[in-house]
């Protein structure tokens, strides 16, 4: 009887061991895709007109529908809590039919916060939304880039704000290229962000004279263990480059954001990814 005893001990305490382990798996896949984060940067620039010193950027991208608290509260909370000067969304807002109220939602608690500016992602053009998203975000008061252009003022100077078209756009769209092209006989070598969808761009950017790109598409590689970049690419590539941070070519700085969504696989190790950039004049 000793024995017996011994052994439903045994495996009572291996039950209760492997109940906690779920349980604790659980709470990190809870966290992972539900506890918003905020990935601050300050870059510094030696062209950047000095009244722009301070200047702050609020970037969200890949949000796929997500909501963060009834009416997106805990996102606009966080968003507001940062001051932006404006707030970029760098595509994949949405990513199928009938997600209209979502943007009529979010939006406009947004544009009380800071301007609003927009670029497509390929989930936009996917689904087939893209020129009724448009259309909602112009009418909500934000800015939907179509590969064009906006100068920001500050205390008579300047710089430029550009969005770049996804490449699942229209066939017959400019180049990136072509639109550098116009910005630079239009506007002389401003400083320029440029606000782009996809994450594998660094040396066009760096070509193209781009100072600072805002990106996201790789959902900062879906898991993210220590000394890696993530683990999995937009195309399901295993251990790909450019999924989150920081990435320099000369005097071009690229920021990737995780995303703060999730399409298809859910997140690990990778919190939703609110980016905050303080730009300061060397």
């Amino acid at each position: 009887m000793a024995k017996g005893k011994h052994v439903r001990r045994r495996k009572r305490a291996g039950l209760i061991i492997i109940l906690l382990l779920l349980i604790a798996a659980a709470l990190l896949f809870a966290d992972s895709n539900l506890r918003l984060t905020v990935s601050r940067y300050e870059e510094k620039f030696e062209n950047l007109p000095a009244s722009f010193d301070g200047f702050k950027i609020v970037q969200l991208s890949d949000l796929h529908n997500t909501e963060f608290g009834k009416d997106n509260s805990r996102l606009v909370k966080k968003v507001a809590q940062e001051k932006p000067d404006i707030i970029a969304i760098t595509g994949d807002m949405i990513d199928g039919k009938g997600q209209g109220e979502y943007v009529k939602t979010l939006i406009p608690q947004l544009v009380e916060i800071a301007p609003v500016y927009y670029v497509s992602g390929n989930h936009e053009w996917a689904c087939g939304e893209a020129k009724g998203l448009f259309r909602d975000l112009s009418e909500l008061g934000a800015t939907a880039f179509r590969n064009d252009y906006e100068l920001i003022t500050r205390d008579g100077e300047n710089i430029v704000l550009v969005g770049a078209e996804d490449p699942l756009g229209p066939y017959d769209m400019m180049t990136r290229q072509e639109l550098m092209e116009g910005v630079r006989a239009a506007e002389g070598d401003k400083f320029t962000v440029m606000l782009f969808h996809r994450n594998n761009k660094l040396n066009e950017f760096a070509d193209l004279g781009v100072d600072l790109a805002l990106c996201g598409h790789a959902h900062g590689g879906i898991v993210r263990l220590p000394f890696t970049d993530g683990l999995i690419g937009p195309s399901r590539e295993w251990l790909p480059a450019y999924t989150a941070g920081e990435y320099r070519d000369g005097d071009t700085v690229m920021i990737v954001s995780r995303g703060i969504g999730y399409y298809a696989a859910p997140r690990l190790f990778n919190n939703p990814d609110i980016v905050s950039i303080t730009l300061t004049a060397e």
